[in-house]
């Protein structure tokens, strides 16, 4: 591993956003051997992009929506942007917020979200706090490779742990194979469930569309792993994107023999400058199916780049929606996985924790983690 240490923050192209600034930027370059599950001689870029990390202090945890799409109403993400890199990501936008781009700014600009586990704790003591599922990850990969080095997630973790706190987390990253000691015991209560996300089982697909993440194979393994030691584990295959990742039944086949026990999916979407990042990402790999995917796009989203409704932006609309639905269902059902998105998690252990005070160099509770410690070395 290669560590850049104290280097000013470079000047970036600014995005759409309302111009907020970072306090305690960092500028950083991670390099640390990982099993991705790619091989040296496995296509990949040239010459891979550096990481820079930067820190925010975290003013609060826990996020709440309303959202009829989707089956939680909080969440936790301990990172903004994500080194994994995919083409189709709908998150990209959230960079604009900060003045970064939502292009290349979004997988080499990484927001590390400092103390969240301790404004995660202070939540959670509220007196008026009602525990239910929360979804760790719900933005950006809370195991993408950075984790590796700062155990942002698994510091979360350990606070749900003590509080005994329903959790559930999507992820395409093998590190969270590396938390099973507190992952597992807690599966085993009825507090967790884990969703591995297996986009297409093209090893040559997915180094293009999601060039940083885990290679396809290492991901099944992943729900082998998690399978194996007790976790409740389903796998995502999402996005579906149409003339693309033609393999939706390949897919859960595989992620069902591997151990998965439940499934879900999701259509491409395209919102804001997704659009133009994906459609640029098409014309450069596929031109020749690009006009073809785009336009089934649009017939997907009411012959828009996107359509926004609740209750259709997830799955389209119209008759390749409806193709998507029949041949999701009928496979799972053949498979004997469930189509919930989650499995009915424990809220009745819940204990609320003791408010921690800010940890101080030279605490123990600041030195939990000796690879955090030396990022500021």
């Amino acid at each position: 591993m290669s560590v850049l240490r104290g280097r000013p923050a470079a000047t970036l192209p600014k995005g759409r956003g309302s111009g907020q600034r970072l306090a305690h930027r960092f500028a950083r370059e991670v390099r640390e051997p990982f099993d991705d599950g790619w091989d040296t001689h496995d296509e990949a870029p040239a010459s891979p992009p550096r990481t820079e990390l930067r820190w925010e202090e975290a003013r609060s945890a826990l996020s709440y929506n309303e959202s009829p799409d989707i089956g939680f109403d909080r969440s936790l993400n301990p990172y903004r942007g994500c080194e994994h890199g995919c083409a189709y990501c709908y998150a990209r936008p959230t960079h604009a917020y900060l003045d970064l781009s939502p292009g290349l700014d979004f997988e080499t600009v990484i927001v590390a979200r400092r103390g969240l586990d301790m404004r995660l704790r202070e939540e959670l003591a509220r007196p008026g706090y009602r525990p239910a599922p929360v979804a760790i990850g719900t933005v950006t990969d809370a195991y993408q490779p950075l984790e590796r080095e700062l155990g942002l997630t698994r510091a979360l973790l350990q606070v749900l742990a003590e509080t005994q706190h329903p959790w559930v987390l999507v992820t395409k990253g093998s590190g969270v194979e590396r938390d099973l000691d507190l992952i597992a015991p807690m599966a085993a209560q009825g507090l967790c469930a884990v969703y591995v996300t297996v986009t297409t089982l093209d090893a040559s697909l997915a180094r293009r569309l999601e060039p940083r993440a885990a290679a396809p194979w290492r991901r099944l393994r992943t729900i082998r792993t998690l399978a194996e030691a007790g976790v409740p584990v389903g796998v995502s295959v999402a996005p579906q994107i149409p003339f693309l990742n033609d393999d939706l039944e390949q897919v859960l086949a595989a992620a069902a023999e591997a151990g998965a026990t439940r499934a879900f999916y999701t259509v491409l979407r395209l919102p804001w400058e997704v659009r133009t990042v994906f459609g640029d990402w098409l014309r450069t790999h596929y031109p020749q199916r690009a006009a073809r995917v785009l336009a089934r796009l649009r017939d997907l989203h009411g012959g828009r780049d996107y359509d926004a409704s609740p209750g259709v932006r997830m799955t389209g609309r119209g008759v390749w929606a409806e193709l998507w639905r029949q041949r999701f269902a009928q496979a799972c059902r053949r498979l004997g996985l469930h189509t919930q998105e989650a499995a009915a998690l424990d809220v009745t252990r819940f204990r609320p924790p003791t408010p921690a005070s800010p940890p101080r160099r030279g605490d123990a509770a600041h030195a939990r983690d000796p690879r955090q410690l030396s990022l500021f070395d």
